[in-house]
């Protein structure tokens, strides 16, 4: 059905509609963030508290099914069954992106993307060079510092920067969407040691199954969440980690309206289709955001500091000093070395709204590295090993640092577009 002529009279919003716009408030706003913040500080909170044991004890709770290798920790269930949401639905907006968003120009995604990966190579760089006499076991975190968790980005910029021009926040939502995926294949190359091809053979099998009913624009749950399930379950036994079932799923979802598959959005006159895709993303991405990023969170950032003795015995360790600097340093350096040196093409310039200052201050907030750096941290060394540890506190530490500092330069910038425009 196509849509109607935009002249029509306005018709109340439409269910799809309304939930894309709750959709909107937890995403673009400060909501995730919050939500996020506050898992951190009571799973820090807990793990050094004299609930330490209970907060344990519920961690490293095993339930599962041993025949399919499946039995995990709550904490292990947490970070490859919940996340795997999380990997769905970035999955799902980096296909929506280069099929019919900001990344299908490459012109105009150039930039940003360079950015990303400037801002991946540098602090890896840091980090390998600061523990380059740690081991070699050390340097497999050095994937670590390399992320940028988005909703902590974007709700930093929501509170300090409300008057900073709109391409300040596409190119940092640009750059996160980059950096998801280099992420993506960073944990199913470097960090997948054994494989079981019998095990990802059959995986195959539920997957195709589900782009066929997805293809087809089937939407009944009972038939799509077994073959989700089944797909995850299989390339979890495979020993692929079981978040890029997530992406993989996703890439099989169409992005632009066909005839079998499309969502039928608004009412009367204003019909218009859209593709399963974003219809997905809206509902799956508000699970993501208001539960399963905030309970990996909590189980996954509940680090015992052991006090001060704790802290020095942390930061005595190259892998937590190298974190650091690579999310307070090498972001930014990478980052912005990156868009001098590409901004000097001229066919790839940036937007001349985006001046130097507050491409700094976004630099500095893309070091805030969450999800992604303790979901790499975990996959290096292991849950609960001592160096884990050290990187719980890395991650927490450079991420606090990195967005103090970008916070702190992006509301210099906000106020002072603030008094241009009341002087205007």
């Amino acid at each position: 059905m196509s849509s109607s002529s935009p002249s029509s009279p306005r018709l109340p919003l439409a269910p799809h509609e309304l939930w894309r716009g709750i959709r909107s408030t937890v995403r673009s706003d400060v909501t995730a963030g919050v939500l996020l913040l506050a898992a951190t500080v009571a799973a820090v909170i807990l793990a050094n508290s004299p609930a330490s044991g209970w907060y344990t004890a519920v961690r490293d709770f095993t339930f599962g099914i041993p025949e399919l290798h499946l039995e995990l920790s709550v904490g292990a269930w947490a970070a490859d069954g919940l996340l795997a949401i999380f990997f769905f639905v970035v999955g799902l907006e980096l296909k929506e992106e280069f099929t019919t968003g900001r990344l299908r120009d490459p012109r105009a995604a150039a930039l940003p993307v360079a950015a990303a990966a400037g801002g991946v190579l540098v602090p890896a760089l840091i980090f390998l060079l600061l523990t380059t006499g740690a081991g070699a076991d050390a340097a497999r975190g050095w994937a670590i510092p390399t992320a940028t968790d988005i909703a902590f980005a974007v709700a930093v910029i929501a509170v300090v920067g409300r008057f900073l021009p709109p391409a300040l926040r596409v190119f940092l939502l640009t750059l996160a969407v980059v950096d998801d995926l280099i992420a993506i294949t960073i944990i199913a190359t470097v960090y997948t040691d054994d494989i079981s091809l019998i095990w990802l053979g059959l995986a195959v099998l539920p997957l195709a199954a589900f782009a066929f009913a997805a293809q087809r624009g089937i939407r009944s749950w009972w038939i799509l969440l077994p073959l989700a399930l089944a797909t995850w379950a299989l390339v979890h036994a495979s020993g692929v980690h079981a978040t890029v079932a997530g992406v993989l799923l996703a890439f099989t979802v169409p992005v632009r309206p066909t005839d079998r598959a499309h969502v039928i959005v608004g009412r009367g006159e204003e019909r218009m289709r859209e593709g399963l895709a974003p219809h997905w993303a809206d509902r799956w991405g508000v699970v993501a955001t208001l539960f399963a990023v905030p309970v990996f969170a909590f189980f996954s950032a509940g680090v015992a500091i052991g006090g001060a003795e704790g802290l020095r015995s942390a930061f005595a360790d190259p892998i937590t000093i190298g974190i650091v600097a690579g999310l307070v340093l090498g972001k930014p350096i990478g980052i912005l070395l990156t868009t001098l040196g590409v901004g000097s093409i001229p066919a790839l310039r940036r937007d001349p709204s985006l001046r130097w200052f507050d491409l700094i201050g976004m630099s500095f907030v893309a070091g805030i590295g969450f999800t992604v750096s303790l979901l790499i941290g975990e996959l290096a060394f292991g849950s609960a090993s001592v160096a884990d540890e050290h990187v719980k506190i890395g991650v927490l530490t450079g991420s606090l640092v990195a967005a103090l500092i970008g916070g702190t330069l992006l509301a210099i910038s906000s106020r002072r577009y603030r008094r241009s425009q009341v002087t205007a």
